[in-house]
């Protein structure tokens, strides 16, 4: 609960604002969660307890919808102050017709956040699409500190939300696991590893996960 509404709700209620989406829907395998949202007036797809990861779900979600949709844009539930424009900013994306996957990043401020492993850093092509994703501080600064790198255009953490063709989603859930994801344990890793594209853009907005009663309080206080 935050200030009298679940961290569910808050998130659903923001993405319900994002102008890009033609449905909304929660895909979970608890009928808790299920039947909470249903309570509170929202659509919910029960999937299989048993996907390795979020991609998994929503290529199931979009089974189970039952309607055509050009694209899918995986939303976390453990964000409940996300902004509707992120979610618009990462479906623009997918206005060019070559874009297969669109992910969104965030310049990265302090040295803390590169060093931090926790951190998911990406470094990007001349395209704007990402080359390579990572927990190692990427790309190395070797010839100066790091404070003065920061201030360039080259250091950027990732985002975590997607936006996938239908048709890429459906695929992409069927690939084997990847060397390079089981090194770095991310799953982007294997679609670069089979040569799908990864367009990104840049967000003015952090992530602001909860994953401790801790982050509910913090979150709170900032907003």
């Amino acid at each position: 609960m935050i200030q009298g509404k679940t961290m569910l709700q808050r998130v659903y209620e923001q993405a319900k604002q994002a102008a890009s989406l033609s449905k909304l829907i929660v895909a979970t395998d608890d009928e808790r969660i299920f039947n909470h949202v249903k309570e509170f007036g929202g659509n919910a797809v029960m999937t299989s307890p048993y996907h390795q990861n979020g991609t998994e779900r929503c290529a199931e979600a979009l089974q189970l919808a039952g309607e055509n949709f050009d694209a899918v844009i995986n939303i976390q539930g453990d964000e409940p102050f996300i902004h509707p424009q992120q979610i618009d900013l990462v479906a623009s994306c997918l206005k060019e017709t070559d874009t297969q996957i669109a992910t969104l990043v965030k310049k990265i401020e302090k040295a803390e956040e590169y060093q931090n492993s926790s951190v998911v850093k990406v470094v990007l092509n001349n395209n704007h699409e990402a080359l390579y994703f990572s927990r190692s501080p990427i790309p190395h600064a070797q010839k100066s500190s790091i404070e003065k790198n920061l201030n360039t255009d080259s250091f950027y953490k990732h985002i975590g939300i997607y936006a996938f063709r239908a048709d890429v989603l459906r695929e992409i859930v069927k690939l084997p696991p990847a060397k390079l994801e089981g090194i770095e344990s991310l799953e982007q890793l294997r679609w670069l590893e089979n040569s799908y594209r990864i367009k990104v853009r840049e967000t003015e907005f952090d992530t602001q996960a909860v994953d401790t009663p801790e982050d509910i309080q913090r979150l709170i206080t900032n907003h």
